[in-house]
């Protein structure tokens, strides 16, 4: 089933924080206007507490569509608001990484970007959840908190995505190896101990940290979680890891633990920080789940990410 972009009432929330918010905001406007959505609301904000009050604002008011700007832990946000309405979310990629819209198929040019809004198709995504709050990428701990931890905005702003590894190498240097225990809820898998570790990631999406890939199967749109754990080991393992990061393929190598489930808890020695779409909003023990079919969101024709079937699952408490 395919629905075209709706033609109601569009509520526009740019995050003037993000790389190229404050740029394009006026133009993010203009461009929606010029393609024929109703721009009835705008607002350029600059705190996750701003983000938050104008998105629920706009879903209160009884707007069709919320189009955000900026990047996957703004749009992440925003999903989460909108997550079990009938209130469709457009995607304006204006953050570094950008890896919920390339895991749909946004393109990152702006004025693209607007005509997919204006004139893409509505599917339905699964929205990730940690303890209750919610991501669309990846939720992780260990060395992304590191590495979160150095991205810092003046570095993303001078040289962009090439930040994602400069902030890994900073990160690794300082890792401190954990334990963790991985529980099955649904008992699809064993309970697991797994000693030594540099990083354990839960999947969402497809993409994260720059364009890496959870795995080579993982999506956006398949109910499932893909949960990996990599094992610390010598540096040329790390390095022939990190050079099959994009294709998903280092889940095949022998440092690395895969599962694939619905519901995942995960405990930590010590406890230690999560890391939701970039930003650290949670800490172990954590319970990961999957949300089905929660967001309505507008991606070009002619992806292939997600389809529209309607069918959602019952959030969680």
């Amino acid at each position: 089933m395919v629905q075209s972009s709706p033609a109601g009432r569009a509520a526009v929330v740019v995050n003037a924080g993000s790389r190229r918010g404050a740029a394009a905001y006026e133009q993010a406007i203009t461009l929606l206007a010029a393609a024929g959505v109703q721009v009835t609301t705008k607002h350029a904000v600059t705190s996750g507490a701003e983000l938050t009050e104008a998105v629920q604002r706009a879903i209160d008011q009884g707007h069709d569509l919320v189009v955000v700007g900026g990047g996957d832990g703004t749009v992440g946000c925003a999903a989460g608001l909108v997550a079990g309405t009938d209130v469709a979310l457009g995607i304006l990629p204006l953050g570094t990484a950008n890896d919920f819209a390339r895991t749909l198929q946004v393109p990152g040019d702006l004025a693209a970007a607007c005509d997919t809004v204006a004139h893409g198709k509505m599917v339905d995504i699964d929205l990730g959840r940690v303890n209750g709050l919610p991501y669309v990428n990846v939720a992780s701990v260990g060395l992304s908190v590191g590495v979160t931890e150095s991205l810092t905005p003046g570095l993303k702003r001078r040289i962009g995505p090439l930040a994602y590894p400069v902030a890994a190498l900073r990160a690794y240097r300082k890792h401190v190896p954990f334990q963790a225990r991985l529980e099955f809820l649904d008992e699809d898998h064993e309970p697991v101990v797994l000693e030594d570790l540099l990083q354990v990631a839960v999947g969402n999406g497809r993409h994260y940290g720059g364009g890496n890939a959870v795995s080579p199967t993982a999506g956006i749109d398949d109910h499932i979680l893909d949960v990996y754990a990599i094992v610390r080991g010598r540096l040329r393992d790390h390095v022939h890891i990190a050079r099959l990061l994009k294709d998903g393929t280092f889940v095949e190598h022998d440092r690395v633990h895969q599962f694939t489930t619905r519901r995942v808890r995960l405990v930590t020695d010590p406890v230690l920080p999560v890391n939701l779409d970039g930003e650290i909003a949670a800490q172990t023990p954590s319970l990961f789940e999957i949300e089905r079919n929660a967001v309505h969101v507008l991606v070009p024709q002619g992806s292939s990410s997600a389809v529209l079937d309607g069918r959602r699952s019952v959030p969680p408490d």
